[in-house]
């Protein structure tokens, strides 16, 4: 057996417990508020790039819930969706604000691989701030951090400004190089669930760092 195949089991098994533990602290019902589906798209130069977030907790066993970020660019000048990311985990909440995470994550270059990490959150009605850190299990390691800021002050009651900085960066441990990173710039304003205005995506890929700006107009919605 070898130490990917270890590591694999052992991640498996840690989960294992982790569910375990949470069914069996969760003896009372206890009201669950889950944050709403973000779901934007960005039209620009380059295509369209959409992206969904999702943060949910589990009703009746409210420590365990699902994490997901997906992001996909199709462009003007092709029928095929080369770029896309995706990464599904489920989370375990081990104190204010902090998570286990354990899933998967998913691009065209690497293909689907067992992921683990730890998500820290702080949310109110004007301030989100989001970092998620990974490492994936494979030959080829990876290790990636991705940090959100939303700034959103209140207009009036149905009126919100917006703002938004979402960055990431992925590190091979193999080459030492970066293999992914991004910055997405968001301005706009926000009428209860829709929020709309002009957006910027600067993507770099590889080692060799290859660069796709993307700058248009976004919108976005909160779905249940």
């Amino acid at each position: 057996m070898n130490d990917v195949t270890k590591i694999k089991y052992v991640f498996i098994a840690l989960f294992s417990v982790m569910i375990g533990n949470a069914i069996a602290q969760e003896k009372s019902q206890i009201s669950v508020i889950n944050p709403p589906i973000n779901t934007e798209i960005l039209g620009s130069n380059r295509g369209l790039a959409l992206q969904m977030i999702i943060d949910k907790k589990f009703k009746t066993i409210p420590k365990l819930g699902f994490f997901s970020v997906t992001s996909l660019v199709g462009e003007w000048d092709t029928n095929q969706i080369n770029d896309y990311m995706t990464q599904a985990s489920l989370t375990y909440d081990i104190a204010k604000g902090f998570k286990l995470a354990g899933g998967l994550h998913v691009t065209p270059v690497k293909g689907m691989r067992p992921i683990a990490g730890i998500i820290y959150t702080v949310a109110n009605p004007t301030w989100l701030f989001v970092a998620n850190s990974r490492i994936d299990y494979s030959k080829d390691t990876n290790v990636e951090g991705m940090f959100l800021v939303e700034y959103k002050p209140q207009i009036n009651d149905n009126w919100r400004l917006y703002s938004r900085i979402q960055a990431l960066y992925e590190y091979s441990t193999v080459i030492n190089l970066q293999t992914r990173s991004y910055l997405m710039a968001r301005a706009g304003l926000s009428y209860r669930e829709i929020t709309f205005g002009v957006g910027t995506n600067i993507d770099y890929y590889g080692p060799e760092k290859h660069n796709e700006n993307s700058i248009g107009g976004f919108l976005s919605f909160l779905l249940f």
